[in-house]
């Protein structure tokens, strides 16, 4: 059995930067443009936010989860231009409105957006661990744990505000056959 300062040893020669890099095999294409399309999506479901919600606290977080996604998502661009990988078609972006201008069987509340968003983060979390795990290429690697980090830094805050508001959505607790 090895001891903490073994294994961190062994994570930390993992990273570090080979020479030359191999070209990028399939599976790590398709994780950066899955990525990158996923996030482009992401962005569309933070401007629908921002356009219907009135909550300075969600818009808030809506602001700093759009900036944040746009910027890993600009990362993931440079890097498949400069492999010379094309890019995926994405939607464009959305137009902004006045949120009284939306009408309410269209506008999602702000616990729907809420839990939409904080949904799609927990599936990206997972998602870039799955992909970091396939990776041969430490940069792409790095890119995806880098882009986890900042995904985490985001989810705490967005579930503060959900346990705030009264927004986060609980499963049953489970009492096992034979508790008290």
């Amino acid at each position: 059995m090895t001891n903490a300062f073994e294994a961190i040893s062994a994570i930390i020669k993992n990273f570090v930067d080979e020479a030359p890099k191999p070209p990028l095999h399939v599976g790590e294409v398709m994780d950066l443009w899955t990525a990158f399309t996923a996030f482009h999506e992401a962005h569309a479901l933070y401007q629908v936010g921002l356009n219907t919600t009135t909550d300075k606290d969600l818009k808030h977080v809506l602001e700093n989860a759009l900036q944040g996604s746009m910027h890993d998502t600009k990362n993931i661009e440079k890097f498949l231009l400069r492999e010379g990988v094309p890019l995926p078609l994405v939607n464009p972006k959305k137009p902004l409105s006045e949120q009284s201008a939306v009408p309410e069987g269209v506008k999602l509340t702000d616990d729907e957006i809420a839990n939409l968003i904080s949904a799609k983060v927990a599936m990206s979390i997972t998602f870039c661990a799955q992909a970091m795990s396939k990776t041969v290429r430490t940069d792409v690697g790095l890119m995806f744990f880098s882009i986890q980090i900042n995904l985490m830094k985001f989810a705490a805050p967005l579930k503060n505000l959900m346990i705030s508001r009264g927004w986060l959505r609980i499963p049953p607790l489970y009492n096992p056959p034979g508790s008290p």
